[in-house]
């Protein structure tokens, strides 16, 4: 077949310039994309090396421990960028090849305008739902193995999709949502969590007694070894709380790692009535037993 009858010499080398300039240009910029993805794993472990004190040493250990999920979210990010870089550059290289042949290409962008408006309006959900999943991807806004809070739900996370995210609830329920639906987002598995209790004694004890014994507790955890994974830094006593006709409270709280403040919230409260006991100091007098 004389392809010469249809397109002159001259098309035809614009027609090659123009393929190879699209490959070269997708081999340069997908090799940008995996360039800077590989470094970006790499100041990753480069952070994970760094010292720093306890609670530092502790957080980096738990942000970076999981290093699977880092290396997913990443190489999804590069995959995605890299279809997004071929699919444009195709259609570019597409439409200057079917200018250069002469087809007219007004009909077509109009028709595919047409189209492309009726699909967004059709299918504004679904763009919305994957849209939402990419960024949430790329900020890190949540993984598989977090307890996050929807607003409707709140669970543990078992799979993160571009456009589902899937949780099961503590009573065992899975639960579907929809990226595009999740308008705000608490995650209790990122940065650190709080231990808060309070201990209950009776009205009248001498408040600077009942802390320099909570004190002593305080200290007593710091060097707890069944803490040492889990504790960021030594816990405070805060003072009195709260008064009533019967019970004074006093408040400690300590830093812990995310979702760990149940484990050290029962261990402060179990020495600290038991170092209260020792010490002498009266519990709250039971409801309708008041002294005097």
């Amino acid at each position: 077949m004389d392809l010469s009858a249809w397109v002159s010499t001259a098309d035809l080398i614009a027609i090659a310039v123009v393929i190879v300039v699209t490959l070269v240009s997708r081999f340069l910029l997908v090799r940008l994309v995996r360039t800077l993805t590989k470094r970006a794993l790499e100041r990753a472990r480069q952070r994970r090396k760094t010292g720093g004190n306890r609670a530092e040493q502790l957080l980096t250990a738990m942000t970076f421990g999981n290093q699977e999920r880092y290396e997913q979210r990443t190489a999804t990010m590069g995959s995605i960028s890299s279809s997004l870089i071929s699919i444009t550059l195709s259609v570019i290289g597409i439409l200057t090849i079917l200018g250069i042949l002469g087809v007219p290409l007004a009909p077509l962008l109009t028709s595919a305008g047409v189209g492309g408006i009726a699909l967004a309006f059709g299918a504004q959900s679904l763009v919305k739902d994957f849209l939402s999943g990419m960024f949430m991807l790329l900020e890190d806004q949540y993984g598989v193995g977090d307890i996050i809070d929807t607003g409707e739900v709140k669970g543990t996370v078992e799979e993160v999709g571009l456009r589902v995210t899937r949780l099961r609830d503590p009573s065992g329920t899975v639960w579907y949502v929809r990226n595009g639906e999740i308008l705000r987002l608490g995650n209790q598995s990122q940065g650190w969590s709080t231990a808060i209790i309070d201990v209950p004694v009776a009205y009248d004890e001498d408040p600077g007694r009942v802390i320099t014994v909570l004190e002593a507790v305080s200290r007593e955890a710091e060097e707890a070894e069944d803490l040492a994974e889990v504790l960021l830094e030594r816990p405070t006593v805060v003072g009195v709380n709260a008064v009533s006709a019967t019970t004074m409270t006093i408040r400690l709280i300590g830093k812990t790692l995310p979702n760990q403040h149940w484990q050290v919230q029962r261990w402060l409260l179990e020495h600290s009535l038991s170092a209260l006991a020792k010490a002498g100091v009266r519990s709250p007098a039971p409801l309708g037993i008041l002294p005097g």
